[in-house]
């Protein structure tokens, strides 16, 4: 975003004067204006129409009393591209742009959105094919639609690629306070990390939520996210597309690039972004963050009045990282002295009964279990519906004396009910306005409890550590992708300081007195381009000991080659030492990613890599500490760290391996496109690439 246009921005967002351009949308857009208590300016523009919404319609933008701040433009495209030329024009501050028939429609769109690109100058537009925006702190509407949302002056804002899922969001019935909704569309001019970068800096907003489709520039979001870590705001991410179908759908929706699941998941990691997985949990996360804000740790003390519930909150916390930390003897001991004879000290505690809506008992109850060194609280309530409500104020004591006690403590809280539709308005908005966070649904308030513990971490490692800025620029210029043969592989590999096995690469007739050079045990391969899996294939057996069995081996590889690939007529062979076990196996990926960069992806090695789904993806540059935890979260990591009394791998040498092979893809003297390496063999010193595939770009 340019300097002129973070100004126009600004203008957008909190106008003096708001021109509606258009028909029927338009005019809703004008009742939207009204309705959350816009106090400027407005004017209608329709050169068809005498009145628009009881305003008086101009003929033009050009006919304005002067330039608006804000535009709202409902136009067929063919319209949309000489009245935005017009407002450039004229100075106009910033445009909603609800009309469609650009990028999103492929290549017939794509010449109108670059002339849309191109008529917009430095306004603030946005969109196109998006519904618009609501300022909730200042009073903003340009929106075509009915829309619901309160801001008690403070809150999170949601950024959303979808028009109808910003709408539902604002419809929820979760007391989630807002301080923006916008739904961006397809992004041609300001994009989704444009908004991050300026809403992060407005101290009112305590959170932001965004609806991710795909990114059109992966740094620049990477940039803008890890700014909005450093200003203390976290930043939550619902992305869809993941499925096959789902990113045919985002292609045809907004024109995005969905992009590979795994990678978003790296992306967020490494720039301070805390995931979600429904709107359910993006909301509930939200609100926490907003009204509760991060706690210090995953460290939770518990309460019920049932023993299910207690139970619900053990279980599903265990799953996700959570942690109820056992009480000390002498808290023990004093709560043994605060609770009936019936109920049993335990974190998550159920405080019983006969104790239930009595403030002057649950109170003290409450406090001594926080005094405990938890750094956040949750209490289960499940408020009785309309008509049913006589028992209320018992739960509503309880529910305050809880409040009273993190308040005293000065720790992130949180009121939740078992079923999200058991926690009434009223009941929600009264433990917000107090400062707790009215949860609905036991496991939604522990995701959103987790997920701001997440983003704790994240938050102290970006300022430990900064990210360095991704490389995604340098592709290798390839009109095609061709396979080198293992032989090549490794060769370049071990010119690059990369340890590979002893071995010869020689003729089927040559394989016995090569294997008798290197000396026994050998495996033996067959070496062709078009041999990417071999042990598929029959071209590769390991552990042969004599020259005998190395001629035998030959013999039976070529026939079990040619009946799994008949055109396939190698006569070349690698003869290689038989490297010891391992400490364990790992697969090293690089490739290069048109969106995202340089990729690194470690694994479990072998065909276990595929079996056991255990695998980790970095972006480029990474840090030794960005490798280490990588390497941890991978279940073969307990191999390495000395599982069962074996020996330890040399994690040093382990991570200075990897960079010297991610080095090697990026040098630009092979034109590399991907490698990977299965397995590399981890040893208590060293590592050794047992086996390489490298494509390059020609």
């Amino acid at each position: 975003m340019t300097p002129e246009q973070r100004v126009n921005f600004k203008r957008l967002m909190k106008p003096r004067h708001i021109a509606f351009v258009g028909g029927h949308d338009a005019l809703v857009a004008i009742g939207e204006a009204r309705r959350i208590g816009y106090p400027g300016k407005l004017w209608a523009v329709n050169p068809n129409r005498e009145t628009l919404g009881g305003l008086p319609c101009f003929s033009s933008v050009t006919d304005l009393p002067q330039a608006p701040d804000a535009v709202f433009l409902a136009v067929p495209a063919q319209i949309a591209i000489p009245t935005v030329e017009k407002l450039r024009d004229m100075k106009a501050g910033g445009i909603v742009c609800y009309t469609a028939g650009f990028g999103e429609l492929g290549e017939d769109g794509k010449a109108n959105e670059q002339a849309l690109i191109k008529a917009a100058g430095a306004m603030a537009l946005v969109g196109p094919n998006c519904y618009g925006v609501l300022n909730y702190l200042d009073r903003t509407a340009l929106w075509p639609f009915a829309h619901g949302g309160e801001t008690p002056d403070y809150g999170c804002a949601v950024i959303t690629q979808s028009g109808m899922l910003s709408s539902d969001l604002t419809m929820s019935q979760r007391s989630v306070p807002m301080t923006h909704m916008i739904s961006i569309g397809n992004q041609s001019v300001l994009a989704i990390e444009n908004f991050i970068d300026v809403l992060s800096e407005d101290n009112r907003v305590r959170a932001i939520g965004v609806h991710i489709e795909g990114l059109k520039d992966v740094s620049a979001f990477a940039r803008a996210a890890i700014r909005a870590v450093k200003r203390n705001t976290p930043v939550v991410a619902f992305k869809t597309g993941s499925s096959a179908i789902g990113k045919s759908l985002t292609s045809s929706h907004t024109g995005s690039l969905s992009g590979e699941d795994n990678l978003y998941d790296a992306l967020f990691q490494r720039c301070g972004v805390v995931r979600v997985y429904s709107p359910a949990e993006l909301l509930e996360t939200l609100k926490f963050l907003s009204i509760s804000g991060v706690p210090k740790s995953p460290e939770l003390a518990g309460f019920t009045c049932s023993g299910g519930g207690a139970t619900m909150l053990a279980d599903h916390a265990e799953k996700i990282g959570l942690h109820f930390p056992a009480f000390s003897e002498t808290a023990s001991e004093q709560l043994a002295g605060l609770l009936p004879d019936i109920a049993t000290v335990s974190n998550p505690l159920d405080y019983t009964t006969p104790i239930w809506g009595q403030a002057q008992f649950t109170r003290p109850v409450f406090s001594a279990a926080i005094r405990t060194g938890v750094e956040v609280a949750i209490l289960v309530q499940d408020y009785p519906a309309a008509g049913l409500d006589e028992s209320k104020d018992t739960y509503l004591a309880d529910g305050n004396a809880f409040t009273d006690a993190v308040l005293d403590q000065g720790i992130p809280a949180a009121i939740c009910s078992t079923l999200p539709e058991n926690l009434d308005s009223h009941t929600r908005n009264h433990f917000a306005a107090r400062g707790v966070a009215p949860m609905q649904g036991i496991n939604e308030a522990l995701e959103a409890i987790a997920a701001a513990c997440r983003w704790g971490d994240l938050h102290k490692r970006i300022l430990n550590e900064e990210p360095r800025a991704l490389i995604t620029t340098g592709a290798p210029p390839c009109n095609t992708v061709e396979p080198t043969d293992e032989v090549t592989a490794k060769n370049w590999l071990k010119n690059a300081g990369i340890s590979i096995p002893d071995g010869h690469q020689c003729t089927a007739a040559d394989a016995p007195a090569a294997a008798m050079q290197l000396g026994f045990p050998v495996v033996l391969k067959m070496v062709d381009s078009s041999l990417m899996h071999k042990t598929e294939a029959g071209a590769v057996q390991t552990g042969l000991l004599s020259s005998q069995s190395v001629a035998a081996a030959v013999e039976q590889m070529q026939a079990d080659v040619m009946n799994y690939k008949p055109d396939l007529t190698s006569d070349q062979f690698l003869v290689e030492r038989n490297m010891p076990a391992p400490i364990t196996e790992l697969m090293v990926s690089v490739r290069w990613d048109t969106q995202f960069g340089w990729v690194l992806t470690l694994g479990s090695g072998g065909v276990l890599v595929e079996l056991l789904d255990d695998v980790a993806t970095v972006l480029w540059p990474a840090s030794s500490n960005d490798l280490l935890d990588a390497i941890k979260s991978l279940k073969v990591y307990r191999l390495m760290n000395g599982f069962r009394g074996k020996p330890k791998a040399d994690m040093d040498k382990l991570i200075e391996t990897v960079v010297a092979i991610v080095q090697f893809a990026r040098s630009t003297e092979h034109s590399i496109v991907d490698i990977e390496i299965n397995p590399l063999f981890v040893y208590e010193q060293s590592c050794c690439v047992v086996d390489a595939l490298i494509h390059i770009g020609e």
